[in-house]
């Protein structure tokens, strides 16, 4: 019989502010070990907690943006566990009344749009990290990231494969990052997720899960859900059972193994944080953050196609984050006359050479406006599209504008058909054997032909005219 996948995500996502949940320490990334530290987050007796209201807001903006219930009144709760990068021996979390329940995740399907539930956010504060790279025999502690704020976003077990898993987390990172609650580098340990998986047959409850832990690689994640699917259907076709368990993914052997046993809520003896009150939030408080939201990605995806004319595909790209958004707005607003062409130019040329220096859209040397003075020179026929990707190459280097590199470098198209018969004719005398091929009937010795008009006016010939001209004069 066939099995039926069924998985669940938690994602613990760093949450954007200067210092940390419950104290004054900085959460800049890549600082000295141990040296982002205080009393407060490095547990000290008597040492007491002060809530940073902008995790706050910012966990609000998310349960906004997925259309959840925002709880007025939300609490804290002690988690309690022992592990060495954990100084208090607790973890400062929500576990009862969570700040935000319910919502949703849209992501793309075989038969149009998949709605993949959220069961809640809480907020909580990040562990430390255990460092055993290089180092024998025994494992370093750093505790700079202990207390960073986090919110854990908990799905429903609607997604049915490990290609949904990963649209949902696509999904979830685009929005995080686009409202800018989360920096959400996966690199940096800012997005991370845990995978519930299990498998059953279709009409059965639900079969037991194992939990994937603290993955933050797209491709490792698939490879994960895809590997342990595989591994509980052959555990169960042989006869054994499944157990509950959470296990670690080894991306260098391909294979996840057993970490320990899976604790339940009980296990960690949660109790309300005797250290800090319940959390109020006012509604007016609420619906101030839900004024100041931005448009969403999905709806910045349907206006970009059905405002510009988009592709699904360029929709998509120039709506990743509100920077790339902006910048293609501010092209089309310059090059008003073809916005299709100016979504071309951004998504397939311009980003593509600033991924190779590294760059990000906001650090580009070429500014929206200079672009579109360069759309302009392809649209007036002063240079082809192809004298163009140079000179935008050029453009990047130098910072120059179009005009400026155009006029200095002599690259205006030739467009004169008197100029372009004088070059066509020279390379008709130059190969003979292939003129009479093609008045012979070889029709595809054409490309030769534009090719070598277009290598004789290095590149500035007017490719609609010299096509143009070539059947003309190759008739004889």
């Amino acid at each position: 019989m066939s099995w039926e996948v069924v998985i669940g995500l938690e994602v613990h996502c760093q949450i954007n502010t200067r210092t940390k949940a419950f104290c004054g320490c900085s959460t800049r990334f890549g600082a000295e070990p141990n040296t982002q530290t205080c009393p407060v987050c490095l547990g000290m007796p008597g040492q007491l907690p002060v809530l940073n209201t902008v995790a706050v807001d910012k966990s609000i903006l998310t349960g906004l943006a997925i259309g959840a219930k925002i709880n007025l009144e939300s609490r804290f709760d002690r988690k309690n566990y022992f592990y060495p990068d954990l100084p208090k021996g607790y973890q400062i979390s929500q576990f009862a009344v969570p700040i935000v329940e319910g919502g949703h995740i849209d992501i793309p399907g075989k038969d149009g749009e998949k709605r993949i539930g959220v069961t809640r956010i809480h907020m909580e504060e990040d562990a430390g990290k255990s460092m055993h790279e290089g180092l024998e025999a025994v494992s370093h502690i750093d505790l700079n990231r202990s207390g960073v704020p986090l919110m854990e976003i908990v799905s429903e077990p609607d997604m049915r494969s490990a290609d949904e898993a990963i649209a949902y987390l696509k999904q979830l990172h685009q929005l995080v990052r686009f409202l800018e609650v989360s920096g959400a580098d996966m690199e940096k340990g800012q997005f991370r997720c845990d995978a519930n998986v299990s498998v059953r047959r279709p009409g059965e409850p639900l079969g037991t899960r194992t939990e994937l832990k603290n993955m933050n690689s797209f491709r490792f994640i698939k490879q994960a859900i895809d590997y342990e699917v595989m591994r509980q259907i052959e555990v169960i076709e042989d006869g054994g059972k499944v157990v509950q368990e959470s296990r670690l993914w080894d991306s260098v052997k391909n294979e996840s193994r057993s970490m320990r046993s899976k604790e339940e809520a009980h296990d960690y003896r949660y109790f309300p944080e005797p250290d800090l009150p319940p959390l109020r939030v006012s509604q007016e408080d609420v619906d101030a953050i839900r004024a100041g939201m931005p448009e969403l990605p999905g709806q910045l995806r349907r206006r970009f196609e059905t405002e510009f004319g988009l592709s699904p595909y360029d929709a998509d790209v120039l709506s990743q984050t509100r920077e790339l958004a902006s910048w293609y707005e501010s092209l089309v607003a310059a090059h008003p006359a073809d916005p299709k062409r100016c979504a071309n130019w951004m998504a397939n040329e311009l980003l593509g050479r600033l991924k190779e220096a590294g760059k990000e859209i906001e650090n580009s040397p070429v500014s929206a406006e200079s672009l579109a003075g360069l759309l302009d020179r392809i649209a007036d026929n002063t240079i082809s599209g192809k004298i163009a990707k140079d000179v935008l190459d050029a453009m990047m280097e130098s910072g120059a504008s179009a005009d400026a590199i155009i006029e200095e470098r002599g690259l205006k198209q030739v467009s004169d058909s008197g100029a372009i018969d004088a070059i066509i004719r020279e390379v008709m005398a130059a190969n003979p054997e292939q003129v009479e091929g093609y008045r012979g009937g070889k029709d595809k010795l054409m490309g030769f032909f534009v090719g070598q008009v277009m290598k004789a006016s290095r590149g500035q010939a007017n490719p609609g005219v010299v096509n143009q001209r070539l059947k003309e004069l190759l008739k004889g």
